[in-house]
C-alpha cells in the first residue's frame, strides 16, 4: 500500500450521506471544515473490536479536553452506510463525536486511504489514521503503519491531543461499586458529579456479585471508588480525597 500524509492539502470536497433521529441528514465537507478547527479520525468499521472497544470512545470522552483547547469538532469517518453509523453511534452512546457515513468510500479514497481488505470480507474500507484540519486544510495526520492486521498506535485520542496540548490535563479513571438502594452510594455519586468527574459504575447483582467485588477490590461493603488504579474507599474516604483535591 501507498499510504502517504496529505499534510497542508486541502480535504475532499464530498457529501456524506449520514442518517440522524431516523431521517436522511446530508452533511458537507465544507458544512464540517471551513472555518473550523477539526479533529478526525478514520476507522475500518462500526461495531468491529478496536474501534468499539478503544478508538472511538477515547475519542469521545477527551472530547471535552479537545474543546477546551480549541477543537470545534471531532468527526469519525467510516466506509460503512448511514444505517449502520446512526446504530452504532446509539450502541456507543457516543454522543460528543460526529459520525460520518462515507458510503461509497469518496472521501476516503480521495484522501489516499481506501484499502482491500476482501480477506476479511469487508470490500473496500478505509485504513485507520487520525488528522488535524484547520479551515479545511490538513495541518496534522497520523496514519498506522502499513503492517498486516489492524495496526492501532498512532490515530488513538491521546496522540493527538499531545500534538494539539502537550500540557493538557487528561480527566482520571473512575470507577464506583454500588448497590441499589445503598445511601452512601447514592452520596458518592452526588459527589463526584458535583466535582464534574464522570465515573464508570459496577452495580452488585447487575454487572458483578459479591465475590467479584471481593475479588476486585478486597471489600465486601459498597460503595469502593477507584481513581487512576487507586482504591480510595467508601463515601466519607472519597468526600476527604475530594476536598484534599480541592485544597492542592
Amino acid at each position: 500500500m501507498n499510504l502517504q500524509a496529505r499534510e497542508g492539502q486541502r480535504v475532499p470536497d464530498v457529501t456524506f450521506r449520514c442518517r440522524k433521529d431516523n431521517e436522511w441528514n446530508d452533511i458537507r465537507s465544507q458544512d464540517i471544515f471551513s472555518g473550523r478547527s477539526v479533529v478526525v479520525f478514520a476507522l475500518p468499521g462500526a461495531f468491529t473490536p478496536t474501534c468499539s472497544s478503544a478508538h472511538l470512545p477515547r475519542y469521545n470522552e477527551l472530547a471535552p479536553v479537545f474543546e477546551a483547547h480549541g477543537i470545534d469538532e471531532i468527526v469519525c469517518v467510516s466506509v460503512n452506510d448511514g444505517f449502520v453509523m446512526e446504530a452504532w453511534q446509539s450502541d456507543q452512546g457516543a454522543d460528543r463525536v460526529t459520525f460520518l457515513a462515507d458510503g461509497n468510500g469518496e472521501f476516503t479514497a480521495g484522501m489516499g486511504m481506501l484499502v482491500d481488505k476482501s480477506d476479511l470480507g469487508f470490500g473496500k474500507r478505509s485504513w485507520r489514521y487520525s488528522m488535524l484540519v484547520r479551515d479545511g486544510v490538513i495541518e496534522k495526520q497520523f496514519i498506522e503503519p502499513d503492517e498486516p492486521g489492524d495496526p492501532f498506535v498512532v490515530s488513538d485520542a491521546d496522540t493527538m491531543l499531545e500534538h494539539i496540548a502537550p500540557n493538557a490535563s487528561r480527566p482520571k479513571d473512575v470507577v464506583l461499586f454500588t448497590k441499589p438502594g445503598c445511601p452512601y452510594c447514592k452520596a458518592a455519586k452526588e459527589d463526584l458529579q458535583d466535582a464534574g468527574m464522570e465515573f464508570e459504575e459496577i452495580v452488585l447483582g447487575r454487572d458483578t456479585t459479591l465475590r467479584g467485588l471481593r475479588a476486585a477490590t478486597g471489600a465486601m461493603t459498597v460503595p469502593q471508588v477507584f481513581i487512576a488504579g487507586h482504591r480510595i474507599g467508601g463515601s466519607e474516604d472519597l468526600k476527604a480525597w475530594l476536598v484534599e483535591r480541592r485544597a492542592a
